[in-house]
C-alpha cells in the first residue's frame, strides 16, 4: 500500500513537470526551429513611477529567476519605500506569476481599465511594491511580473491573495 502511494505521487510530479518542458506537438508541427514567442510591448508606464518600474528586457539566455528579474537594487529600495497616502484601495486579487519576460515592477489585473501607478500589498509577510497596474483583457485572475513578485517575498509557484491599491 505504502509503494502505491509513493507510486502515484511520483507519477502526479512526473506529469506536472512535464508540462513545464518545451514540447512540440508533432500534430502542429511545431519543431525545434521555430521561434519563441516574442512578449508584447506594454506602453511606457506613468511618468511619475517610470523610473522605479520600468527594467530593461532578460537577456535572450535567460534561465533563471536572477536572470530574467532585472530591476536594479535602487529600484527595488525605491518601490518598496513606505506608502505616501492618498491612494484608493482597489481590492484584493489572487494573482499568479506574469510572462517572466516581460521586464519591471507590474501587475495585469481587471480591477483597472487603463494604465495606471499603484500599489501591491502581501500582507502575509506585510511586504508592499510600487508597480504599475495594466489593464487585462478578459476575465483571467491576475498576473505580477516576476520582480513584483520577489519584492513582495511571495512564493512564485502559488497564488498569492494580493491588496492593490491605485495612486
Amino acid at each position: 500500500m505504502e509503494h502505491m502511494k509513493v507510486f502515484l505521487i511520483l507519477g502526479a510530479v512526473a506529469l506536472s513537470l512535464s508540462g513545464c518542458a518545451r514540447v512540440s506537438s508533432v500534430f502542429q508541427g511545431g519543431g525545434s526551429s521555430s521561434p519563441a514567442p516574442q512578449a508584447e510591448a506594454a506602453p511606457p508606464p506613468p511618468e511619475e513611477i517610470a523610473e522605479i518600474v520600468s527594467a530593461p528586457p532578460p537577456a535572450s539566455g535567460s534561465r533563471t529567476a536572477d536572470d530574467f528579474d532585472t530591476v536594479t537594487d535602487e529600484q527595488r529600495t525605491a518601490a518598496s519605500a513606505a506608502p505616501s497616502g492618498g491612494e484608493q484601495r482597489l481590492g484584493e486579487v489572487v494573482a499568479s506569476l506574469g510572462d517572466p519576460t516581460q521586464p519591471g515592477l507590474w501587475i495585469k489585473t481587471s480591477l483597472v481599465d487603463a494604465q495606471q501607478s499603484g500599489r501591491l500589498e502581501y500582507p502575509v509577510r506585510g511586504t508592499s511594491a510600487v508597480v504599475e497596474l495594466r489593464p487585462l483583457d478578459g476575465n483571467g485572475g491576475s498576473q505580477v511580473s516576476l520582480a513584483a513578485m520577489r519584492l513582495l517575498e511571495a512564493p512564485l509557484t502559488d497564488l498569492p491573495t494580493l491588496v492593490v491599491y491605485a495612486n
